[in-house]
C-alpha cells in the first residue's frame, strides 16, 4: 500500500506526513514517532502491516530530520521543540484520540506528550524509548562546553558528498548490520538528497550531530512518566538498547504490560516489523 504524502504546518515548520489506509471506515488512527536520525519512511514496513489490519497510519518526520523543514538561521532543536511540534501537528493529522506508537527519541517525545495531554492519546506504545542516560550534575559545563564546540564544528566544517545510495546504505549497515538490502537502499534513498555537483548529502540538517546542552533528569522524567494514565506498552528488542537503570525507569510507569521481540536489536522496527505490528495490535485491540 502506497502511503499519501502531505505537508502540514505546525509551530512555524512545515512537517513531511506520509498516512496510509485513509479511509472514512478505518479503524482509530495510529500516529507513529520516529527516532534519532530517522524518518517516517522507516515505518514502511510496520505502517503496511497495521493499515492492512484496517487502521488508519500516519508517520511524520520530526523537525531537521528526513523531508520537515530545518529549524534556520539561529535555531536549535530543543526537546520541548518536539513536543509542542507534536502538540501543534497532531490535531490535523488525525482524529484524537489516537493510538501512539514511538520509538527511541520519538518514544521520550511521546511519554512527555501522553502526561501534558492525556486526553489526546488512546493508548501509548513505547519502544525502547524512556530516554536517554542519566548524567549527574557534575556534567552540567562540559555538556555545555561540548554543545558550544559541536555547533561551532558543524558550521564550520565543509561539505563531504556521499558517492551513491549504495554508499549510504553501507555505512547504515555499519551500525545496523541487520538492515535487509531491499529495505536498506530504499531507506538510503530517500534519506539522502542529491546535490547539484553530484553525489548526496543525507537529509538531516548537521546540527542534530551535536551534543544537547540539556542535562536529562530522571527525577523530572519520572515525574512525567508516573502521571502516564492510559494503557502503555513497553517494548524492547532482545539485543537491543537498555540504559542502566531501564528496568527501573519501567517500573515507574503505571500499569505498563511489557514485551520484548526476540532477536530484535535496537530498530526493531527495520527488522522484526511482523513481530512489532502484532504486539501492537494485540494491545490496542485488547
Amino acid at each position: 500500500m502506497n502511503p499519501v504524502e502531505s505537508r502540514v504546518a505546525a509551530n512555524h515548520l512545515h512537517h513531511h506526513v506520509l498516512t496510509w489506509n485513509d479511509a472514512e471506515r478505518a479503524e482509530p488512527t495510529i500516529v507513529l514517532l520516529h527516532g534519532f536520525l530517522d524518518m517516517a519512511w522507516s515505518f514502511r514496513d510496520l505502517a503496511n502491516l497495521l493499515a492492512d489490519a484496517g487502521h488508519r497510519v500516519v508517520a511524520f518526520d520530526f523537525r531537521g530530520h528526513g523531508e520537515s523543514e530545518w529549524v534556520g538561521h539561529g535555531g536549535y532543536y530543543h526537546f520541548a521543540d518536539y513536543v509542542l511540534d507534536l502538540d501543534e501537528l497532531l490535531p490535523k493529522i488525525a482524529p484524537t484520540p489516537v493510538h501512539l506508537v514511538a520509538h527511541s527519541m520519538g518514544g521520550s517525545v511521546a511519554a512527555l506528550y501522553a502526561a501534558s495531554r492525556p486526553a489526546m492519546v488512546r493508548t501509548l506504545t513505547l519502544a525502547e524509548g524512556l530516554g536517554p542516560p542519566e548524567h549527574p550534575t557534575s556534567f552540567a559545563i562540559d555538556k555545555m562546553r561540548a554543545w558550544l564546540d559541536g555547533v561551532a564544528r558543524v558550521r564550520q566544517a565543509s561539505l563531504k558528498p556521499i558517492a551513491s545510495i549504495e554508499e549510504a546504505f553501507m555505512r547504515m549497515r555499519v551500525q545496523n548490520p541487520q538492515l535487509p538490502e531491499e529495505l536498506g537502499l530504499f531507506l538510503a534513498e530517500k534519506g539522502t538528497r542529491e546535490l547539484q555537483g553530484g553525489g548526496r548529502m543525507w537529509s538531516f540538517d548537521p546540527l542534530h550531530r551535536t551534543t544537547s546542552p540539556t542535562l536529562f533528569r530522571r527525577d523530572v522524567y519520572d515525574a512525567f512518566i508516573s502521571s502516564i494514565n492510559m494503557p502503555t506498552l513497553l517494548i524492547r528488542g532482545e539485543h537491543g538498547y537498555r540504559t542502566p537503570d531501564d528496568d527501573e525507569r519501567s517500573a515507574v510507569v503505571p500499569n505498563a504490560t511489557m514485551a520484548t521481540i526476540k532477536g530484535a536489536h535496537h530498530m526493531m522496527h527495520w527488522t522484526h516489523a511482523p513481530d512489532f505490528a502484532r504486539l501492537i495490535l494485540d494491545f490496542i485491540h485488547r
